[in-house]
């Protein structure tokens, strides 16, 4: 299960006791897979700025979430041919999620503890930005590429009345540079090959006898060349059309053409050459990005921690990691193990139908002991 709880209780010698349960509870009856998550002693500052820091970091959190979301998304566009080796590319600090989580160290070169916290919490937006800043233009700039590389490709695929021509005639197919000749290609059904081949001299006056030749042929029909003089040739579309021959409006033009080629080559080539760093950024970019959300956890679980508990700073921060089968008796186990915490809170867990005066959950999960979730399946780009 690819669900985490980050939790923390007061770190007194009574706790320390109901740790030691919970922790025992969980092993003997395989509810979760836990592991301590060392926080550094940080700066506390006052207590009014920890509850506005509070609800700063709440948004920073959601934000952050985003943003590596929409990188681990993106990583998955990036890779459309090899979609099953995208999670091998979203790493932090070069290992699995998971390791980086159950092993995470505070990064002290990053985020100087010496600081106040809103300091960090200032760096961490900061950074979570301009990655989310320099992703918007990355990617626009690959996007622009692979959108134009894809329309141009798409004229390529298609029957033989809408597909672009340029890979198909030659020069030597036309009669070019003629005041009074000119080559048209018409689309000819496969059931029709013997009617046009017995036809198409008689549909109008002045056909040049035994010009027809198929030059290319698709599931649906063939492309004929037929060569005729330039003054009836409204009248031979309109005779072809009657026979469901379909002429196609096209004029051979050499430097269109080879512009055309160059184009779509010059675009693959594009797609090629930025595929690589652009891979490269955002695999860096992503572990970055995911190492300051841990980060940004981890300054909640400390405000959070020192809100509910109060100082001087003593707690036990611990990841949880679900057995998904066993989720609800896991939180009745942290639940029973710390009601001592915040009994009121206790009691309205164990009864969702109490209302408590005063107690304003605004839609947030609210248990007695620091709570928050870390969900790596939004990262699931299968």
């Amino acid at each position: 299960m690819s669900e985490f709880w980050l939790i923390s209780a007061p770190g007194d010698k009574t706790n320390l006791q109901a740790w030691e349960r919970m922790n025992t509870v969980t092993l003997k009856s395989n509810l979760s897979s836990n592991s301590k998550f060392h926080i550094p002693d940080l700066k506390v500052g006052t207590l009014d700025a920890l509850v506005g820091l509070s609800d700063e970091l709440g948004k920073l959190d959601s934000y952050a979430e985003s943003v590596i979301k929409k990188i681990a998304q993106y990583i998955g566009e990036v890779m459309e041919d090899s979609k099953d080796k995208v999670q091998e590319n979203l790493l932090a600090n070069g290992v699995d999620l998971i390791s980086y989580l159950t092993r995470f160290e505070w990064d002290m070169a990053k985020y100087p503890i010496k600081q106040p916290l809103k300091n960090i919490s200032e760096a961490l937006a900061k950074q979570m930005t301009q990655i989310e800043t320099d992703l918007k233009t990355r990617s626009a700039a690959y996007n622009n590429i692979k959108g134009n590389l894809q329309n141009l490709e798409k004229k390529t695929v298609g029957n033989l009345l809408t597909r672009t021509l340029a890979d198909i005639v030659h020069k030597e197919d036309f009669v070019l540079n003629s005041e009074y000749l000119i080559t048209l290609l018409v689309v000819v059904p496969k059931s029709s090959y013997i009617q046009w081949q017995k036809t198409y001299e008689s549909l109008s006056d002045m056909v040049v006898p035994r010009s027809t030749k198929m030059i290319a042929e698709d599931a649906e029909g063939g492309l004929f060349t037929v060569t005729l003089f330039r003054k009836v040739m409204d009248d031979f579309k309109a005779k072809a059309r009657e026979n469901r021959f379909m002429v196609r409006e096209f004029y051979f033009d050499e430097k269109e053409l080879k512009c055309e080629k160059e184009e779509l080559m010059k675009l693959a080539s594009d797609k090629k050459q930025q595929y690589g760093p652009l891979l490269r950024w955002l695999k860096v970019n992503f572990s970055e990005a995911f190492v300051a959300w841990i980060h940004v956890k981890a300054l909640r679980v400390f405000v959070e921690s020192v809100l509910r508990y109060g100082l001087p700073v003593n707690f036990q921060a611990m990841l949880l990691q679900p057995n998904r089968k066993s989720v609800k008796r896991l939180r009745d186990v942290l639940n029973v193990v710390f009601k001592h915490l915040d009994e009121v809170a206790a009691a309205s867990i164990m009864d969702p139908g109490m209302d408590i005066p005063g107690l304003q959950l605004s839609n947030q999960e609210y248990y007695p002991y620091v709570y928050f979730k870390i969900d790596l399946s939004l990262l699931d780009c299968s």
